[in-house]
């Protein structure tokens, strides 16, 4: 068993985060709720590169529900042919655009039970729709965020609810409107999969991966304010990295 982060370590551990990206962003492009709602929809088991690639084109024709509705799926698919699953995504945003404007007068929900309930939308999406549009403390974890909580042992777990339900448990309110995107940033960039990127990560310290990329002695100099040494070419340790595919939507 490691050792638990303690409720200070957590602080600091966010506080360096957030030190790093004061105000961090999605990285989905999108023009009001509606068109995120489709992005995230879009941009299950794809990455948020390949759906920017294909959005300007399907918003520039359907920025609401009722324009997405009237599109329908025979035109909605050959633009977004590009992203993985794209005829079940078609299918998918013409549905739910179809039960905003009959349901929610065309506007997107800015609760969890009404917008799990549209097609294609399940707790994830839920949830980064609540945060990035409505601005709700909600974390959602994809396979970034289930990685970085059990690779750090911020908040380690055996599904991504179990991940979500503890980083919701140990995040501090103010970290936590912003959690989510500081976690998936994180592992997006510097926590990667294959091989993360410890010598640059600013919570090395902090961290109860065994495998680091480097030393400990040099993660201890850089978090002391020592730079480390250019050239350092120390390989990978062995170890498994933490890491589960992510549950596929509903």
């Amino acid at each position: 068993m490691r050792k638990k982060f303690t409720k200070a370590e957590v602080v600091e551990f966010y506080r360096r985060l957030a030190e790093t990206r004061p105000i961090p962003r999605t990285e989905l492009e999108f023009i009001n709720p509606f068109t995120l709602l489709v992005a995230v929809v879009l941009s299950a088991q794809a990455t948020d590169v390949g759906v920017n690639k294909a959005t300007p084109a399907l918003f520039a024709l359907a920025d609401t529900p009722a324009k997405m509705m009237a599109l329908g799926v025979e035109r909605v698919e050959p633009l977004i042919r590009t992203i993985g699953l794209y005829r079940t995504k078609a299918k998918n945003v013409v549905a739910l655009s179809r039960i905003l404007v009959e349901k929610h007068n065309g506007a997107v929900p800015r609760d969890r039970e009404s917008l799990e309930a549209l097609p294609g939308v399940g707790r994830k999406t839920a949830n980064v729709v609540m945060n990035v549009a409505f601005e709700e403390p909600t974390i959602a974890v994809d396979t970034h965020i289930f990685r970085v909580g059990n690779r750090t042992g911020i908040a380690p777990g055996n599904t991504p609810h179990a991940v979500e339900l503890q980083l919701d448990r140990v995040t501090p309110p103010q970290y936590k409107l912003h959690a989510h995107h500081w976690l998936i940033l994180h592992g997006r960039h510097v926590c990667k999969a294959r091989k993360p990127d410890c010598p640059n990560c600013v919570v090395a310290s902090l961290c109860r991966y065994k495998a680091k990329t480097v030393p400990d002695e040099l993660i201890a100099a850089k978090a002391a304010g020592t730079r480390l040494p250019k050239n350092d070419t120390t390989p990978a340790k062995a170890g498994a990295h933490p890491s589960a595919a992510q549950p596929a939507e509903k």
